[in-house]
């Protein structure tokens, strides 16, 4: 079940959920507004290795916007820190965003309960648009869990984006034993 407006709201009162920045402003009938942060990374090399770190190169996103390209991965983050102790938190993209051509995750849209932090977005696009820190991007839904959960994200000693940041976070997925 997802949850309303009003139950966002009393789940915010609860502690239950968290978003930094709130504004009432982007809270719709079920679901909650963000944006995109003021920076964005892409992949050093073309060729990626699943089993090495591929650095990433920071761009800060300029007043004047930044133009993103076809055929580039771009990593993106959310304006907004949010924590989610009780529900199962999903990211999706504004209608807007998608009419622009712009996806903005690949396959990371679920979080877990218990995840606390920026979103990193995988963003790609269909061809060249100019985006801006500050606009919206995706929308947050919540979904109610049944039953305890007892392996929580942000307790998890295995969890690897754990670390509050504002940039986006590459790939870890050369800490996992494959």
């Amino acid at each position: 079940m997802i949850l309303s407006d009003k139950k966002i709201l009393e789940e915010i009162d609860n502690g239950n959920i968290l978003i930094e920045p709130f504004d009432i402003v982007y809270l719709g009938s079920n679901s909650y507004d963000v944006h995109l942060g003021k920076y964005l990374a892409a992949y050093k090399d073309r060729e990626l290795d699943a089993r090495k770190h591929n650095r990433i190169e920071e761009i800060l996103i300029p007043e004047e916007g930044y133009v993103l390209q076809p055929g580039t991965l771009y990593l993106g983050v959310t304006q907004e820190y949010t924590e989610t102790h009780k529900h199962v938190p999903f990211l999706e993209g504004k209608s807007s965003t998608g009419r622009l051509g712009i996806h903005i995750h690949a396959t990371a849209g679920k979080g877990d309960v218990g995840f606390c932090n920026t979103w990193t977005l995988e963003i790609t696009v269909v061809h060249p648009v100019r985006v801006y820190a500050g606009m919206p991007v995706g929308q947050l839904i919540y979904f109610e869990v049944d039953g305890e959960v007892i392996n929580k994200y942000n307790l998890k000693s295995s969890a690897k984006y754990n670390q509050r940041t504002e940039k986006p976070v590459e790939s870890m997925m050369w800490k996992n034993q494959f």
